[in-house]
């Protein structure tokens, strides 16, 4: 062996020790399956990096929340428990569940309390996810470690012959980014998200057996969209999107994954025994106008957003995981399916109506990104229903973003089906359910969705903004769905006056007036239990109501005028 290639080998040696030693096993969460599910919300402390503790936020844990595994059809009973020092909520993210149950801004969930949701799980196999949702809190409780995964598993998808062994050939992957301070606490709000990881683990690798692997991964980071790939432009399957399995699987080398969107994908490791590979963004062929882009505005170098450079992430390709491959286990996949599941789309000519969408800076001009973003106009108002929609309705809604950067949408209740960008149709990748669609810049996105099974006259759904930033400054509307369309249960904010809103413990009663004569009103909590009914002897266009005796939280005041029906969501602080 000459001295030369004595010298490369133990170069390479060293180099890939030092390699080696950089990595962090991935965590893998624990799971939780079966029919009920107790989760604890708490504070607490976790270890990014050596010599530092990190104030975190977790579900079960210091940090994220278990996998909750559930089945089809099943009725499931979750037990929500709110150990932090802070009102926040849980939503079950792309779950088709009634609005009640969703989790959204209004179903509060106050320090020391408890929250008690109970739903039949009516939605395909896939990927979904829960996370808190409280207005102007989103992001902070997400960011410092509130976020876990649901795994629906059907009749169909068990009929499929793909990887399903929970760790060992089918793992869950959130990717974020996070910004630290120099004391390693982590920074909310940041445009400076300089840091991957996985399932919270910086520099993360994973040790894959040499076979078919499936992978549900999740952006859940606040802002960035991440454009996944292979290194050496590996070709891979992608077999779901956000809610279940695709007609077949769909041959990639890169698929762009914005916040809040899932995929399922396949990756064929069968030849690689005893190689590495990385799990890369290839976030350098982003265009301009995308959050992980060179610029984040359409406009280019013209555009700034504080904090969002010098950042080594924006523009450049990054490793996002390291997959070590092993041996293959016993019961190995090998073969890629020809076919998944059935599709079951909508048919445009279907569409009960075509509703219009918007996005629009707050302000104009090159610092634009810096300001509120707004749909149709207007800023999220807790006490405004911005739609109604009657039960059963089919509906287009057409999107079109006049802002300079990409926003991606979400919808609670339903998933839809991306009918095209720009008048192109959808793409393999997106013809499957979708309950987020990213929007760039001057771009116009349809789909198409049909609002069933529940309606709620009390509790709305919400639709916003994916960038927890954008979505936390107001960029959130929200809809009820209504079993009769002819006005009953619709908030008329220019009909009835109610001060003070908030109310609070020197200020517990609120006045009502309106030109309408009130017959009666009631008073439910955010689960829709009935507390109050009263009849008013003397009609009257004003009254007061005190609130003393209530806990902090939000209450729905229903209010009768002959056969019209007006409900005002009450909020004591």
């Amino acid at each position: 062996m000459t001295m030369i290639y004595k010298l490369i080998l133990v170069t390479t040696i060293l180099h890939f020790s030092i390699f080696m030693l950089a990595q962090n096993p991935v965590i893998i969460p624990t799971t939780i399956s079966g029919t009920e599910f107790n989760l604890t919300l708490q504070n607490g402390t976790f270890q990014f990096y050596d010599g530092f503790t990190t104030t975190t936020m977790g579900v079960n844990g210091n940090i994220l929340g278990p996998t909750l595994i559930m089945e089809k059809g099943e009725l499931v009973d979750i037990a929500v428990m709110n150990n932090l020092n802070d009102t926040t909520t849980i939503h079950w993210h792309g779950m088709h569940v009634s609005a009640i149950n969703d989790g959204g801004p209004h179903t509060t969930i106050a320090p020391g309390s408890s929250w008690n949701p109970q739903f039949k799980v009516l939605d395909m196999a896939g990927t979904y996810w829960y996370h808190p949702h409280l207005h102007e809190k989103t992001n902070e409780h997400v960011s410092k470690g509130i976020a876990g995964f649901i795994i629906v598993r059907d009749e169909e998808e068990e009929l499929l012959d793909l990887p399903r062994s929970y760790g060992i050939d089918d793992f869950p992957l959130v990717i974020q980014t996070k910004d630290f301070d120099p004391q390693k606490q982590i920074v909310v709000p940041s445009n400076s998200d300089d840091v991957v990881m996985v399932n919270a683990t910086i520099d993360a690798s994973l040790i894959v057996p040499a076979q078919i692997v499936r992978f549900r991964m999740l952006n859940g980071s606040s802002m960035r969209v991440f454009n996944v790939g292979l290194l050496d432009n590996m070709t891979f399957y992608q077999i779901g999107s956000d809610g279940g399995l695709l007609n077949e699987p769909v041959p990639l080398t890169r698929l762009q994954l914005a916040p809040g969107e899932r995929a399922e994908i396949l990756i064929d490791f069968g030849s690689m025994e005893g190689q590495t590979i990385q799990l890369m963004s290839f976030a350098s062929e982003f265009p301009n106008g995308i959050y992980g882009a060179t610029y984040p505005g359409s406009m280019g170098q013209m555009m700034t957003l504080d904090g969002y450079n010098p950042n080594p992430l924006n523009g450049n390709d990054f490793s996002i995981l390291t997959f070590n491959v092993g041996s293959p286990n016993g019961s190995a996949v090998n073969n890629i399916p020809s076919s998944l599941v059935d599709v079951v789309t909508i048919a445009e000519d279907e569409s009960d109506i075509t509703r219009n969408l918007s996005f629009t800076p707050e302000f104009m001009g090159p610092n634009q990104l810096n300001g509120r973003f707004l749909i149709n106009g207007t800023t999220f108002n807790m006490d405004v229903i911005n739609y109604s929609i009657p039960l059963n309705n089919t509906e287009i809604w057409s999107i079109f973003n006049q802002s300079a950067i990409a926003h991606p949408f979400h919808i609670h209740d339903v998933q839809f089906f991306v009918l095209d960008r720009n008048g192109i149709p959808a793409t393999a990748s997106e013809q499957g359910r979708k309950d987020v669609i990213l929007i760039k810049p001057q771009e116009t996105v349809r789909f198409i969705t049909k609002f069933e099974d529940f309606a709620d006259d009390l509790v709305p759904y919400m639709f916003h903004c994916h960038m927890l930033v954008h979505e936390d400054d107001g960029m959130m509307l929200q809809f009820e769905v209504v079993s009769d369309p002819s006005g009953i249960g619709k908030d008329n904010s220019m009909e009835i006056l109610i001060y003070p809103n908030p109310l609070n413990d020197e200020k517990p009663v609120v006045t009502v007036s309106t030109d309408k004569v009130f017959d009666s009103y009631e008073i439910y909590n955010i689960n829709g239990a009935k507390l109050v009914e009263n009849s008013l002897v003397n009609s009257s266009t004003s009254l007061q109501i005190n609130f003393k005796n209530y806990a902090k939280g939000v209450y729905i005041l229903k209010l009768t005028s002959g056969t019209d029906i007006y409900t005002k969501r009450i909020i004591i602080e």
